[in-house]
């Protein structure tokens, strides 16, 4: 394989960092690295807030969960899908803007992560490590504030960057054969089964666990209640009103 697949290959998340600080134009450049992702109709509906002030990289690692890698982390970016930039420059031009579309909030949020995950390759390419936030969208409206976000964006997740101080095992994903269907979508219960048992292995394994799951159990969070039910009024305050 050639080394950018390797790489695709090798993304682990990454909690523990080193104090060692990311150069400021070295993110910069990982931001136009993310600027050249795919983006529909090049509306590029993203906005990222670069959180440098510690007070508030303390506040939102308190909000997202308790995570505390998000203040000890090199460099904190929350990515925002922002619909607020397009809009109002098509207003400038005369049209009639319909705002509040769910096709609206679908192409800001696929933009976002799109750019994010550009800017992901991009810092592991250079020897950082990453982790997704997605913690933030626990209290999205005090993120909301906290950032002084519009309406018409709102804060998708957050990622933390740095360099790594710890080395942890990349974890297996679902069999090729469960993701890829050929022509039409067939039952994959065998193949979910025996990913469940690999991935029991992997939890009792790895380094620094000794976990007693799998995938099938680790599921059960997201889905036995209302996971973060307040998200829906929260977009609609934001003027995502999913028309």
């Amino acid at each position: 394989m050639n080394p950018t697949i390797e790489l695709l290959k090798s993304h682990r998340s990454i909690r523990k960092f080193t104090d060692r600080k990311i150069p400021h134009e070295l993110l910069v450049e990982l931001i136009r690295a993310g600027q050249a992702a795919a983006t529909s109709s090049h509306v590029q509906a993203y906005t990222v807030i670069h959180v440098k002030n510690p007070a508030n990289r303390e506040k939102i690692a308190e909000l997202a969960g308790g995570q505390s890698y998000v203040a000890t982390a090199s460099d904190f970016l929350v990515f925002c899908a922002d619909m607020k930039r397009p809009t109002e420059a098509s207003e400038r031009t005369g049209a009639n803007v319909v705002r509040g579309m769910t096709e609206q909030l679908l192409v800001a949020s696929v933009d976002t992560a799109l750019m994010a995950q550009n800017v992901a390759i991009a810092a592991e390419s250079e020897g950082l490590g990453i982790c997704y936030i997605g913690g933030i969208r626990n209290n999205p409206q005090a993120i909301s504030d906290l950032l002084h976000l519009p309406e018409h964006v709102y804060p998708v997740f957050g990622m933390c960057l740095g360099y790594p101080a710890a080395d942890p095992n990349v974890k297996p994903r679902l069999p090729v054969e469960a993701i890829l269907k050929e022509d039409y979508y067939t039952d994959d219960s065998e193949l979910v089964a025996a990913f469940d048992d690999a991935m029991q292995d992997y939890y009792s394994e790895r380094r620094g666990g000794t976990k007693d799951s799998n995938w099938s159990k680790n599921l059960t969070p997201l889905f036995d209640s209302k996971l973060r039910a307040h998200m829906r009024e929260f977009l609609i305050r934001q003027g995502f009103e999913m028309k």
